[in-house]
């Protein structure tokens, strides 16, 4: 109904007898609230609280006042400000949360001179891999040589995050079964068990090296929805002997860990590791003693007779809340998660997030400011229509008119009108703000992390060895720009802290999921 309509009934209503005029109000009164106020094309406002109001500005105006709100926090000083209200954050979950900070009971790194055939699990946010590996150990020259035998690699979608329980390991253990079909090991012989390793990247409580407690997985996933808490290795082993397969778990390490491992495989100076893709998490080898003895759980005494340092499994993902400046996209995106301030640093930097947030301020902007002519693309209005990959197309077109970016848009959004060319280079500037900011936020929570560990290890910043950040995810990979530009503020705040610049590298480490999970288990071997 029109506003006028209800201005009409209103009116009608007027000249009834007084008490029957009461009565019909107090039944109609909801719905003469809704239909008498004006209604809004395209799209549903939000309430403003960040930066002032927006309303009906020019698209330049409003494009200035995006760009204060995510840029004003990148000033390299107040990073290093950041980066040290991080640290004491880092600290003080080194000593009590059961949900970060997580000690692996990993306490070696690998020699480089491991060999052997295993079976290697990489379970991520949107894809399953599974290889047979097969290490070399060193060669002649000091490096370290490993083969990739057999690789497959099976998409994560919608459909699987939504098996509940062990139909997930059920389907886990099915996708198994055809990578050793192919690969000739379906024999029932118990001696030809084929060892595996499992990279998980999400987060458990590690009870041994082969086992840990499921923790609330994230990302969509509802597997944990019946059996949190219950033994990881059992459940994926129960799901494999369901079907026969003959294969036991012989090591699990969390994904940050395992590409840490992976790079250490080959190079003595890596120390941490970051993975940034769908979701994000970071590890560091620290000194048993920067944690609180109660982090370690149950674990026997000897394990700690032989270890004087351990892979911390730092679930980068959950500290930043009420740290980094955030704006009302970001509190918008938090408010309507399914776990709102679960993961705060990952849901401003990650590819599940970084096309959302892009999303929140083009919708707006649509309404406030007149982009696209007002008119909202097909599906635009829907949450996480606005992939990453979308974004990263239009950072990477160089070209004057952005027609590659514009194509690439557009099969995914249609619309009636057509795209001038200012609203191109709007959704490009827009694009810049949300990753420079995830860039400098990322680097602030790096430097963070390697100050941790260089007071751990007590070092002084400019003394400290130069150490490799063993890499690996999509956004670091393929996001234009994306690394480079990490490594652009990370360089500023380690020079800032009194170290050189080139302190701390951040180096792509391929297949690193898959190759840590072959090689923890040679390490974990004795332990």
């Amino acid at each position: 109904m029109t506003s006028r309509s209800g201005q009409y009934l209103s009116k009608l209503l007027y000249y009834l007898p007084s008490r029957v005029f009461k009565a019909i109000a107090a039944m109609l009164s909801p719905m003469l609230r809704t239909i008498t106020q004006p209604s809004v094309p395209h799209i549903k406002k939000r309430p403003r609280h960040v930066g002032g109001t927006m309303h009906q500005k020019s698209m330049e105006t409003f494009l200035e006042g995006v760009r204060e709100l995510f840029a004003a926090p990148l000033d390299v000083t107040k990073l290093l400000q950041l980066s040290g209200e991080l640290r004491l954050e880092y600290l003080d979950r080194l000593q009590s949360s059961p949900i970060s900070m997580l000690p692996s009971y990993q306490h070696t790194l690998p020699s480089g001179s491991e060999t052997g055939d295993y079976l290697a699990l990489d379970v991520g946010g949107s894809t399953l891999r599974i290889a047979v590996i097969r290490l070399l150990g060193r060669k002649a020259d000091g490096s370290s040589d490993r083969q990739v035998r057999r690789v497959r690699q099976f998409e994560i979608d919608k459909s699987i995050r939504d098996l509940s329980g062990e139909a997930f390991f059920d389907w886990m253990a099915s996708r198994i079964g055809e990578m050793l079909t192919m690969y000739g090991h379906m024999t029932g012989n118990a001696s030809a068990q084929l060892a595996m390793g499992l990279s998980w990247s999400f987060p458990i409580e590690q009870t041994s090296p082969r086992s840990g407690k499921l923790l609330k997985m994230g990302k969509g996933f509802r597997a944990t929805e019946e059996c949190s808490g219950h033994d990881l290795s059992e459940l994926i082993m129960r799901s494999c002997r369901k079907k026969n397969l003959n294969v036991v778990m012989r090591a699990i390490v969390n994904d940050g860990t395992a590409t840490l491992i992976s790079q250490a495989y080959k190079d003595p100076s890596a120390r941490m590791s970051l993975i940034m893709g769908t979701g994000m998490n970071a590890s560091v080898y620290l000194p048993v003693s920067a944690l609180h003895r109660s982090k370690f759980g149950d674990r026997p005494q000897a394990w700690f007779d032989a270890a004087d340092h351990v892979l911390v499994n730092t679930e980068l993902s959950m500290f930043g809340k009420s740290i980094l400046p955030i704006t009302r996209w970001d509190e918008d995106l938090n408010s309507t998660h399914q776990h709102p301030g679960f993961q705060p640093l990952e849901y401003m930097l990650t590819g599940r997030y970084l096309g959302e947030i892009v999303r929140l301020i083009l919708v707006d902007a649509i309404a406030d400011a007149g982009l696209f002519d007002g008119q909202l693309p097909d599906r635009l209005d829907e949450p996480y229509t606005l992939d990453t990959k979308i974004v990263a197309a239009f950072e990477e077109d160089a070209s004057p008119n952005l027609a590659a970016a514009r194509a690439t848009f557009l099969k995914a959004h249609r619309m009636r009108n057509k795209v001038s060319q200012s609203d191109l280079l709007f959704v490009q500037s827009v694009a810049r703000l949300v990753s420079r900011r995830a860039q400098a936020y990322l680097a602030t929570a790096l430097h963070g992390l390697w100050t941790l560990r260089t007071e751990a290890e007590r070092l002084e910043a400019g003394k400290a060895c130069h150490i490799t950040v063993a890499c690996n995810g999509t956004i670091l990979e393929k996001y234009p720009g994306f690394r480079a530009q990490t490594q652009t503020y990370l360089d500023k705040l380690c020079v800032l802290s009194g170290a050189a610049k080139g302190a701390v590298i951040l180096e792509m480490a391929p297949e690193s999921s898959l190759f840590g999970a072959a090689v923890a288990f040679c390490c974990l071997e004795g332990t």
